[in-house]
């Protein structure tokens, strides 16, 4: 416990996160290479931690993976510039809504957010070419906002353990057949493939 008559100047101010701008600049010391031009982009456990998405985001033209995870993003933004972006990790953040995806709807193919704040998948419907959603230990718990998933036509690996809908659901034993019933495209589905039971099959 800290006095509050005691001096703070020596204290690390934990209220201001890591800009972007600056945790650029030290993958890039790091790396030697300019983050402007490189394909992909790795800003995650940021000390201290990233709590915006900033505008200098805009900067990764070249950007094809973008990592930001274990940081304290609360909201998806300025992604508007990153036309070639196809896998953005956003896991372990406090992320609460989807809004800010449609700047990538085009070119996404995978989304990292798991161990966030979602519950309602709103806005999910943009991206397209997603082929991988990996958003396990999340507040999703109804299958109204899991049936939105279904509106991604190329959606086949889906991570979705720990969410409260999977939690009951599992533990009454039909988690799997009613997941998979509703999201018939999926291959795998908590890591493990899925198995079709078709008549008729070889």
């Amino acid at each position: 416990f800290i006095a509050r008559t005691t001096t703070t100047t020596t204290e690390p101010k934990m209220s201001k996160g890591t800009t972007i701008k600056e945790a650029l600049a030290k993958w890039e010391e790091k790396n030697g290479c300019k983050a402007a031009e490189s394909q992909i982009v790795k800003l995650y456990a940021q000390l201290p931690p990233i709590d915006k998405m900033d505008a200098s985001i805009q900067t990764l033209v070249c950007c094809e993976s973008l990592s930001l995870s274990t940081n304290c993003i609360e909201k998806i933004a300025n992604l508007n510039a990153l036309k070639n972006l196809k896998i953005l990790s956003l896991g372990r953040n406090n992320i609460k809504n989807l809004s800010g995806l449609e700047a990538v709807g085009d070119t996404l193919c995978e989304l990292w957010i798991s161990y966030n704040l979602i519950e309602k998948l709103k806005g999910i419907h943009v991206l397209k070419k997603l082929t991988v959603l990996y958003m396990s230990n999340n507040l999703v718990k109804d299958w109204g906002e899991f049936g939105k998933l279904a509106e991604l036509p190329n959606l086949i690996d889906l991570l979705f353990v720990g969410n409260p809908l999977e939690e009951k659901h599992t533990a009454e034993g039909d988690w799997i057949d009613q997941a998979t019933t509703k999201l018939p495209r999926l291959k795998k589905l908590d890591g493990a493939p899925v198995i079709k039971q078709e008549e008729g099959d070889d």
